[in-house]
């Protein structure tokens, strides 16, 4: 069996994000390494984890930086593996598509498109499967494991952490799911005091927005779900006056359940 095709997402638009990082997690063939809309971000992820495809959007004006930039820089770094650099973007500048193909982008597609959607970015990749993974080999044949073992952990994890919210009644729907399931993995990986911040930085939204999300996520949980479920799934103590976890409370019990599940 043919290994997962490893894609970075570089985008700031949150919809566009949720959609394909929700994409992604249906799919067995496929993983995220990250997703970001800041160039330094991007730049780490790729030089840590070489992954197989690059989804690119130019205009990061959530983010930082701009996608040419990072074209250039990746330029710069001389990569042992360089990733298949696919660009979606709302510019229809043909100098800025020149551009963008000097700097080392290998096809373009238009959000203008009548076609275009999200997850037909990650279907185009797909596409090319079986020839991007064959290139695959540059970096030689004994370092293949090594690449895909963080993203199959980090996969298995993730489907892990969203049976722990569905079980509990926090609803895939609500704005504060994927900002729980983001914030249990990052704990798992390491103890960050301030997730809320760091979260809202991936997504391109105010830490505040972020935590309000999470916190009503949780309370719809506690007004929903049958009080049996809710004793038998958090074990937790809970603050009698409060009656539900606080979002500090949430994140590290579910993060520490994980760890020692694992």
């Amino acid at each position: 069996m043919s290994r997962e095709l490893t894609i970075l997402l570089v985008e700031d638009d949150a919809q566009v994000c949720e959609e394909i990082v929700r994409y992604v997690d249906e799919l067995e063939d496929v993983s995220l390494v990250g997703v970001t809309g800041h160039v330094d971000q991007a730049i780490q992820i790729t030089k840590e984890y070489a992954p197989d495809a690059m989804i690119l959007d130019l205009e990061l004006h959530v983010g930082s930086g701009n996608g040419l930039a990072l074209l250039q820089s990746l330029r710069q770094l001389s990569l042992p593996r360089v990733p298949y650099i696919l660009v979606a973007t709302n510019n229809s500048s043909s100098i800025t598509y020149a551009s963008a193909r000097q700097l080392g982008a290998d096809f373009i597609l238009s959000k203008h498109q009548a076609d275009y959607s999200p997850k037909g970015s990650v279907d185009f990749l797909r596409m090319m499967q079986p020839v991007l993974l064959r290139g695959s080999g540059q970096a030689g044949t004994g370092d293949s494991p090594d690449l895909e073992s963080p993203d199959r952990r980090n996969k298995r994890m993730r489907r892990r952490i969203c049976a722990q919210l569905d079980q509990i009644g926090i609803s895939p729907k609500a704005v504060g799911y994927r900002y729980l399931a983001d914030s249990i993995q990052r704990i798992l990986q390491e103890p960050e005091p301030n997730f809320c911040r760091a979260i809202g930085e991936q997504y391109g939204r105010t830490e505040s927005s972020v935590e309000r999300a999470m916190q009503n996520a949780i309370a719809r949980a506690w007004r929903t779900t049958p009080i049996d479920d809710l004793l038998r799934l958090y074990t937790a103590r809970v603050n009698s006056e409060k009656g539900m976890p606080t979002l500090t409370e949430f994140v590290y019990y579910f993060a520490n359940k994980l760890k020692n599940e694992t």
